[in-house]
């Protein structure tokens, strides 16, 4: 009898903390979904679409293959600035709480993106598809929802690591930085087929970037050594530079690397290759640097640890 008394209490203390969650979810959720709507309208509705598309740069037309990358690259600036603001608004609330020995936990990721996704799979679609001329056609419409979600997903992560852990994101940013020339810059192999770059200069360059993003992951490795600085798992690192590349960067082109009366969104071939098998191999050879680099990692604090333990003796 007590122990179905007990299992009554305990199941009933579990839906009573993931009603708390949801809510606490649904408080975040409600403040990103504006945010990115808010930024599509103004972007679709408001803002000139010759300046804001670059419509008749260089000869482009409203649906051509360049302006419609334009269309969804929107959603990683829209990303972009929402993983910007999450990130600090959960950083400065872990700050304040923590001043009154509060302990505050975000919630999950994934919770928050669930809750988004229902309000953005309308209201995307609803102001690309009817808002301002031209609108945009279902195809370049979803295209723009599924790379704004996709997007979130990661802007939505660092959310608990910096209220909970900020001296860890500031180092996993710091590692993240390492991924970035080679998901950045490694595409340039297919500018030959593409533009007007010799073979040699783009080898040279994918080269470049490969061993630049090597050295700096290993001079992190030997600052976070000295600094017994916990060892992020591949994946995680994988993420940061995938956030750092195709989140911030494109924020960033946007509002600093373009001129003031010209805020245009970048082109994706600016930050993704041409070729959907380029860019999976960009992405692979990311993963294989950050597999590679936690691998070393451990092994060496394993063996310092081994060697630290046969001193002891």
């Amino acid at each position: 009898m007590s122990e179905s008394r007990k299992g009554g209490e305990l199941e009933k203390l579990w839906h009573s903390t993931s009603a708390i969650e949801w809510k606490l979810a649904f408080s975040h959720a409600v403040l990103v979904v504006p945010l990115i709507l808010g930024l599509f309208y103004y972007w679709f509705a408001v803002a000139d679409r010759y300046v804001i598309f670059l419509y008749g740069h260089l000869g482009a037309t409203p649906f051509d293959e360049v302006t419609s990358s334009r269309y969804w690259m929107s959603g990683l600036v829209a990303s972009g600035a929402v993983m910007v603001l999450y990130t600090t608004a959960n950083w400065l609330l872990g700050q304040v709480l923590a001043l009154q020995h509060l302990d505050y936990r975000p919630p999950a990721w994934w919770s928050v993106w669930i809750l988004c996704m229902m309000p953005l799979g309308i209201g995307i679609p609803m102001i690309s598809m009817t808002l301002n001329s031209p609108t945009l056609p279902p195809s370049n419409a979803m295209a723009c929802l599924v790379v704004t979600l996709v997007g979130l997903a990661f802007a939505l992560a660092p959310g608990s690591w910096a209220a909970q852990r900020p001296s860890d994101l500031g180092w996993l940013t710091l590692d993240g930085m390492g991924l970035m020339p080679i998901l950045l810059l490694l595409h340039v192999m297919e500018m030959p087929d593409t533009a007007s770059v010799s073979a040699g200069t783009a080898y040279l360059v994918a080269f470049g970037s490969t061993l630049a993003g090597a050295v700096w992951l290993g001079i992190m490795s030997a600052l976070g050594r000295r600094r017994h600085k916990s060892l992020p798992s591949a994946s995680t690192v994988f993420v940061a530079g995938i956030c750092l590349s195709y989140l911030l960067m494109p924020l960033v082109h946007h509002l600093l690397f373009t001129p003031l009366e010209y805020r245009y969104i970048s082109a994706s071939s600016n930050f993704f290759a041409h070729s959907i098998g380029v860019q999976l191999m960009v992405l692979l050879v990311g993963a294989i640097l950050a597999v590679g680099v936690t691998r070393l990692r451990r092994e060496i604090a394993t063996i310092a640890s081994s060697l630290s333990n046969f001193m002891t003796i």
